[in-house]
């Protein structure tokens, strides 16, 4: 029989599989990308059964749990178990603090199955624990640059070719502006952080010790930047990506635009897709809706809903590009400008894309070396 498991390090960088037995209401508010929930008692179950301990101690709620989880309803877990250990043999079983809900799991599939599955010593808790302090220690130990540039100049593409990168937007499921929902939903704080730790672990164990990341705020869409990466990003040194307007206009067109629209078809159908793609680019526009006044969005509105009749009608995208134009000369360049002026110190290099990467490059083998 394989031993319970204090080696958290492994089960990340090796992607082990997990059985979660807590409750759902726990695992949706955050869990580990390679765990599924298979819990010993249903949200309500665990409801009745914490009440009982608050009222009458735990013996009382251990027997409850007991009676709750029996019969039909205890073969049926106990089935759904041991289909999991069976098919993930190098796997683990946890609970919130390696406790008396994965001891219980252990022993029933044991006694009912005749299977040993081991557990996760100190659970949940202790696994969240270790990646909190590994996004921690990267930033104290480790050396960060930031690539910064105005909306459109293709930081995320710069991103994309560099193996010692962190992405955070690809981690937070958004492309961090107003524009920047995804036809799928962002993870919960608690999956964003513990994506962006995992990936610290892989990267460092790879020998990663310089990394880049994207300067973002602290709001990537919903997802909050750990504080003290976040922290750190006031001070990093950042190179600064240019590219001409009309690039930029035709990266925002194909990012927030025809993207956008083949992921929501690709998602929700031809027809619904289209129509919540409009929504939503709608809705963002109403977002800022304050921030730019009204004349100026009335003005992009018009241009907008154009701009989305005529997709509809023909298939044709070019007069997004009226929208797109406006809002990056008349709101978001002039938005960043103080920013980039308050950063000026920090630039150590600028370039458009292929000198960036180049840099970048060139700088990760100067600093392992």
């Amino acid at each position: 029989m394989r031993q319970d498991c204090t080696d958290y390090r492994d089960i990340f960088l090796n992607d082990l599989p997990m059985m979660d037995a807590r409750a759902p209401v726990e695992f949706g508010k955050g869990a580990f990308p390679t765990a599924l929930n298979l819990p010993l008692m249903t949200d309500i179950e665990r409801q009745k059964v914490g009440t009982c301990y608050k009222q009458h101690g735990q013996a009382a709620a251990i027997e409850l749990g007991h009676q709750l989880v029996s019969g039909h309803t205890k073969a049926d877990r106990i089935a759904a178990w041991a289909a999991f250990a069976q098919a993930n043999p190098d796997g683990y079983l946890y609970c919130f603090r390696g406790g008396l809900r994965s001891q219980i799991v252990q022993q029933w599939l044991k006694s009912e199955a005749g299977i040993d599955y081991p557990r996760v010593v100190g659970g949940y808790k202790a696994m969240r624990t270790f990646l909190l302090e590994i996004t921690q220690q990267a930033v104290a130990q480790c050396d960060f640059v930031l690539v910064g540039g105005l909306t459109g100049t293709g930081k995320t593409e710069v991103i994309d070719r560099l193996d010692n990168s962190l992405d955070l937007e690809g981690h937070a499921n958004h492309r961090g502006s107003s524009f920047g929902k995804h036809a799928t939903e962002q993870p919960t704080q608690i999956d964003f952080e513990n994506r962006l730790a995992i990936d610290i672990l892989k990267k460092r164990a790879a020998g990663v010790q310089h990394f880049v990341l994207e300067d973002e705020s602290r709001l990537v869409g919903r997802c909050a930047v750990p504080l003290e990466l976040h922290e750190g990003m006031q001070r990093f040194p950042l190179v600064w990506l240019e590219d001409s307007f009309e690039s930029r206009v035709e990266r925002i067109l194909g990012d927030y635009v025809i993207d956008l629209c083949a992921e929501f078809h690709s998602v929700h159908g031809e027809e619904d897709g289209f129509r919540l793609f409009a929504e939503r680019l709608l809705q963002s526009l109403g977002n800022i809706h304050k921030r730019l006044g009204g004349d100026r969005y009335q003005s992009l509105l018009a241009l907008m809903q154009s701009a989305l009749d005529e997709q509809q009608r023909s298939g044709v995208v070019d007069l997004h590009r009226g929208w797109i134009e406006a809002l990056l000369r008349d709101y978001y360049d002039p938005l960043y400008a103080y920013p980039r002026a308050s950063k000026i110190d920090r630039i150590e290099f600028r370039g458009e894309q292929e000198a960036v990467v180049a840099y970048l490059r060139e700088r990760a083998q100067r600093h392992n070396g």
